[in-house]
């Protein structure tokens, strides 16, 4: 499992909280934890000044307040819950599967948990949209034939599924999925 991390283990960047307009990056490594900040100013003394770089490991962020403080002020909590997290070891291996193999998990589940993981994160509910993923479900369903596959390459594999599989089955078996699409962001039409 430890192959699947990288050398970054997460990444964020955006803009300060106001009145300040100054830019925070946060950069977590296998071993510490980096916080820049630039600083954004129309003064003339703030002009060309470098950007502030602060390096520490993940054992001597658990302890400094100050910058946990100073993350959770700028990324929100749920950012300072996740570094925290990560420093201690705890890693969200699922997210760092490569697509294959989590479209190859995704096709062991029920159509409705499929929908219902999708709603979990946003690179779930990237793969539930993608094309390859309704592609070897519309594959894997009883009658399908080289014109199903023709129709769907002309009018894409998910509409294809929704017109000529989702209902074909019993409703008890498989839920409708139309409403849980449109939830999701996903377009059915």
């Amino acid at each position: 499992m430890a192959s699947l991390l990288g050398e970054r283990l997460f990444e964020i960047s955006g803009q300060g909280p106001p009145p300040q307009k100054d830019f925070f990056q946060l950069v977590i490594t296998k071993n510490e934890v980096i916080l820049t900040s630039w600083r954004i100013s129309l003064r003339l003394e703030c002009r060309g000044l470098p950007p502030n770089q602060q390096k520490i490991s993940h054992q001597d962020f658990q302890n400094d307040k100050t910058l946990q403080y100073e993350v959770g002020a700028v990324f929100g909590q749920r950012i300072l819950d996740y570094t925290a997290a990560l420093c201690q070891g705890k890693f969200d291996y699922l997210e760092r599967l490569p697509d294959d193999i989590m479209l190859r998990i995704m096709y062991c589940l029920e159509l409705k948990d499929m929908a219902l993981l999708a709603q979990t994160s946003r690179r779930f509910k990237t793969l539930f949209s993608s094309e390859k993923f309704w592609e070897q479900t519309v594959r894997n369903c009883a009658g399908f034939n080289r014109d199903i596959e023709d129709i769907a390459n002309a009018m894409g594999w998910k509409r294809t599924f929704l017109t000529f599989f989702h209902n074909s089955d019993d409703k008890k078996q498989q839920p409708n999925l139309i409403p849980l699409l449109g939830y999701l962001g996903c377009s059915y039409r």
